[in-house]
């Protein structure tokens, strides 16, 4: 089962340069697994040490927010997208 994940421009040195990974994952904790192993710093971007998404990123699937689904355990099928949103502040 094939998905897409979205890498954001702050993100991609991260991920060797990749704007997107394909990964085959049946939920989103399956996926970030997957990075853990394959792209271990834009995991822990994503992620703390206890596995969670870090407070100042979203993460979302197709076009919902990760909190408004299942969470980790919010299940995937081909051709799902899930968009990592880093929170950005300045002023």
């Amino acid at each position: 089962m094939s998905i897409t994940i979205w890498v954001p421009a702050p993100l991609r040195v991260a991920s060797g340069g990749a704007s997107e990974l394909s990964l085959a994952a049946s939920s989103v904790r399956a996926a970030l697994e997957l990075l853990q192993r394959s792209h271990p710093s834009l995991y822990a971007s994503i992620c703390d040490e206890t596995g969670q998404v870090r407070r100042h990123v979203g993460l979302f699937v197709n076009k919902s927010h990760l909190r408004d689904l299942e969470g980790l355990d919010t299940a995937l099928k081909p051709g799902d997208v899930i968009t990592i949103l880093p929170a950005v502040s300045g002023g």
